[in-house]
Parts: structure tokens; sequence; C-alpha cells
């Protein structure tokens, strides 16, 4: 205790000099310990970024080779379809000449008959 009252004005001026230069060394130390977290924390969001803008583009490659395989199974499907409406086409056309083919047979077969009663 007795020390105390045998402080100079020099060395109070000087302890607080050290003070402030220590806690201008604690700020700085402290400064650059938040910049190399926030580097570490921004490293790692663009990172985890990166990787979501990879994984989108993933889906829409993935995406783009439904739709083309969509379009082809599409494509072959109705090729089928067409080309079993035009066999139905077909063979409606064979079945409705063929009744066109009897019916005019029969037109004339009752011209015939009517043609021998008028007489």
């Amino acid at each position: 205790m007795a020390d105390r009252g045998n402080y100079t004005t020099k060395d109070l001026k000087n302890l607080k000099e050290e003070m402030k230069e220590d806690l201008r060394e604690n700020l700085k130390n402290f400064k650059e310990e938040m910049i190399h977290q926030f580097h570490i924390i921004s490293e790692d969001l663009r990172t985890q970024i990166k990787q979501v803008g990879e994984g989108v583009a993933n889906a829409y490659e993935k995406a783009e080779r439904d739709k083309v395989e969509l379009k082809i199974e599409i494509q072959e499907s109705r090729h089928e379809v067409l080309a079993a409406i035009k066999f139905s086409y077909a063979d409606l056309d064979r079945r409705l000449t063929t009744l066109e083919n009897e019916f005019l047979a029969l037109k004339r077969r009752i011209e015939k008959i009517e043609g021998r009663s008028v007489s």
C-alpha cells in the first residue's frame, strides 16, 4: 500500500499509455479475429451456395432429359395411334365399300324384279 503513493505523474502517464496500447492491440486482435471468422463463414456459405447451384443445375438437366424422353414417347405413341386409326379407317372403308356394292347389287335386283312385274 505504501507503493500507491509513490506513483509519479510520469508513471501514471506511462501506465495510461500502456493501457491504451494494450487496448489498441486487443481491439486490433479482436478485429483480425472477427475478419478471420467472417472469411471462414463466408467461404462456407460460398461452398454451400455453390452446392445448391450445382443441385439446381443437375435438377434442370434431369428435367430437360425427362422432357426429351417424354417428347420421344409422345411422338412414338402418336405414330402408333395414327397407324391404328389409319388401319381402322382402311378397314371401315373396305366394309363400307362392301356394303355399298351389296346395296347396289340389291338395288339392281329389285329394279329387275320390279321391271318384270310391270310388263
